[in-house]
């Protein structure tokens, strides 16, 4: 896609954020099943083995060209929901808890007027993530609680979340194989 289509396809929406900053809010979700066979959580990705992603509709990513088939937010939703899953799941292994089922459910809330270049003081990024436990288990709430403290302690993708982990971000030009 060139540049001047790319800006064709998001400058409706620039105007409608500018006019309507409410339209720029949006929740993205995603969910994961646990089951009483395995430390593993199931998350729902679609068909694809593959992903490609790609800018989201709210962002003008509507044509599977340059939308591909999720946007970067869904994937690190997905992330927190299958870290979150299988640490829960290894943790109640380790403290002897059955759980029999349950879901693993994250919800980010983002403005994408701040993505988009439209309001300077509108944030990049999530503004607030839920992560949410629903099981099925037997287990004692003073127990269910540990479990979900310890996976909060222990889940890799949440506690790189919360930290804030020092980041660097470098560049290199590749040389072109082209003859010159």
């Amino acid at each position: 896609m060139d540049p001047s289509a790319l800006r064709a396809k998001q400058a409706p929406l620039k105007e409608q954020y500018r006019n309507t900053p409410n339209s720029a809010l949006l929740t993205l979700k995603s969910a994961g099943d646990l089951d009483s066979t395995s430390i593993t959580c199931k998350v729902s990705t679609g068909a694809a083995l593959a992903k490609v992603a790609g800018l989201h509709p709210a962002a003008g990513g509507d044509d599977p060209a340059i939308s591909g088939e999720l946007c970067s937010g869904d994937m690190l939703l997905e992330a927190l929901v299958a870290c979150a899953g299988v640490t829960l799941k290894a943790v109640a292994t380790a403290m002897s808890i059955t759980v029999r089922s349950g879901k693993v459910l994250a919800e980010g809330d983002l403005d994408f007027r701040g993505t988009m270049g439209v309001d300077r003081e509108a944030p990049v990024g999530f503004v607030e993530i839920r992560l949410t436990f629903e099981l099925d288990t037997d287990a004692e709430r003073e127990k269910v609680d540990k479990l979900v403290q310890l996976t909060e302690r222990y889940c890799v993708v949440l506690q790189t979340i919360t930290q804030k982990p020092k980041v660097s971000v470098s560049s290199s030009r590749l040389q072109s194989n082209e003859a010159s």
